[in-house]
Parts: structure tokens; C-alpha cells; sequence
């Protein structure tokens, strides 16, 4: 059984490892400095669990009012199918059932999770800075 909590002190190591086992890795920094700080900087982490073992991520920013932006779901490859990712995205929404708008910007991979799910896209998204 696959439990949810919210975990904002959420080791990085656990978090290496789930973005490994996930495939997000390679669009994040190797950079576990870099990775705590993205850790320690979000406003909302939830985990999922099978016992001990962390299989599912969800890192979100957000000011509580008008903005929720999630900018990391993660999902074991060995345990996705079985609505993990979706139920990440339900308990973040729930945890800021204040915002107006919960966004996020897919992978190219993942477009099709998010479509199949019932997600409705955006075609307006730009990024206009990135950094080191």
C-alpha cells in the first residue's frame, strides 16, 4: 500500500534516488547542493511511499494564494501505472486548496500521462530566463 505525507525535510539523498529510478534525472542538475537547495526552497514536498522505500515525489512553489507551480513529479519507473503521479498532483492541489491555478511544465516524455489524465493544456507556456 503506497502511503502520502507531506515531507518538507525530505533527505536528498532520497531524492537523487527517485529522480534516478524515475527518468527526471537527466533534466536535473548532478548537483546535490543544488538539489538541496531546490528541496529546502519549495514551499510544498509530497512524498509516496511503499513502507520505507520513497517511489513518488511531488516539489511544488507556491505563494498560497493565486499560484501553485509544480516543478518536479517524480514517479519510480517500476511503480508508475498504478496512479501514483496522479494522486501526488490531487494531494498537492488539496494542500493548497486556496490557489487559483496549479501549473506545471511537462516533460516531453510525459505529455501523454498528463493528456491521458484529463489535464487540460496550456499552449501559452514560455520560458523567458534560464540560468546556470
Amino acid at each position: 500500500m503506497i502511503a502520502f505525507a507531506l515531507e518538507p525535510e525530505l533527505d536528498v539523498s532520497e531524492f537523487i534516488a527517485v529522480l534516478n529510478t524515475s527518468g527526471l534525472a537527466e533534466r536535473r542538475p548532478d548537483d546535490p547542493a543544488r538539489l538541496t537547495a531546490m528541496l529546502r526552497g519549495a514551499q510544498l514536498v509530497i512524498t509516496a511511499r511503499d513502507g520505507a522505500r520513497l517511489v513518488g515525489v511531488a516539489r511544488s512553489i507556491t505563494d498560497w494564494a493565486y499560484c501553485l507551480y509544480c516543478s518536479d513529479l517524480c514517479v519510480d519507473r517500476a511503480y508508475q501505472g498504478q496512479g501514483i503521479g496522479k494522486a501526488l498532483l490531487a494531494r498537492t492541489a488539496a494542500e493548497a486548496a486556496g490557489v487559483k491555478t496549479c501549473l506545471l511544465l511537462s516533460a516531453p516524455d510525459a505529455v501523454g500521462f498528463y493528456r491521458a489524465a484529463g489535464y487540460r493544456q496550456h499552449d501559452g507556456a514560455f520560458i523567458f530566463a534560464q540560468g546556470a
